[in-house]
């Protein structure tokens, strides 16, 4: 697996190596200390996945994750940062970003993320998640209303099921144990819901899920 170090801090970039260089399968094929190099070295080496900071010079993190998002390129982006604020993180889901984690993360947990990240799947920090559920709820209108959602008209019964169970956060293999089907049927399912809903990844499915009231946080 492929990793690009997207940080100012050459120290930190030097933990993250030393971090990914203890677990299976990573290699770190790159480092960059600003963004407009990030952009450049994601395009010239194609790493599975880039773990960028938000704050860099010359071309902040937002920026940089824009470009290589928009690029087209198999790239994917994962935030690494010491800011957790909702904003900043919608920014960065906007932005492309398939995953935002905070710096005081473990090892295990980086590592974890990496992975599904790359996998296609994507990752927001538990404490991070828990508050945008929370403020989306506050701005959702009521389940009464938002029962047929016409946006989600589209799928079939079992295409809601398995939205259902990504919005809750669970694993293409929870799911599949769920619905007593194989991981592979699941990934089908889940390719056909992003396909005709229109989305980027898991991120948005689980905005829109909460969105259309198909499922609410508690729930």
């Amino acid at each position: 697996m492929r990793v690009l170090l997207a940080d100012e801090q050459p120290m930190l970039r030097a933990g993250l190596r030393m971090a990914l260089a203890g677990a299976d399968g990573f290699a770190v094929v790159g480092e960059a200390g600003d963004g407009a190099e990030a952009v450049d070295l994601a395009r010239r080496l194609l790493p599975d996945v880039v773990v960028m900071d938000l704050r860099l010079p010359r071309l902040d993190g937002l920026a940089a994750a824009r470009r290589i998002t928009g690029s087209g390129l198999p790239v994917r982006v994962l935030v690494l940062t010491a800011y957790d604020a909702d904003e900043q993180v919608l920014s960065a889901v906007a932005a492309g970003a398939s995953g935002y984690l905070c710096k005081d993360a473990g090892a295990e947990e980086l590592v974890a993320a990496i992975r599904t990240v790359a996998a296609g799947g994507a990752v927001v920090a538990p404490k991070i998640l828990d508050r945008l559920l929370v403020r989306l709820a506050e701005l959702l209108p009521a389940a009464e209303a938002t029962a047929a959602a016409p946006a989600l008209d589209a799928l079939t019964e079992r295409e809601r099921e398995v939205l259902v169970h990504v919005a809750r956060g669970h694993s293409n293999a929870e799911i599949a144990r769920a619905l007593t089907v194989s991981e592979t049927t699941v990934k089908t399912h889940v390719g056909h819901v992003l396909t005709k809903l229109r989305l980027r990844d898991r991120v948005q499915a689980v905005v829109l899920a909460y969105e259309t009231g198909l499922v609410r946080p508690g729930s």
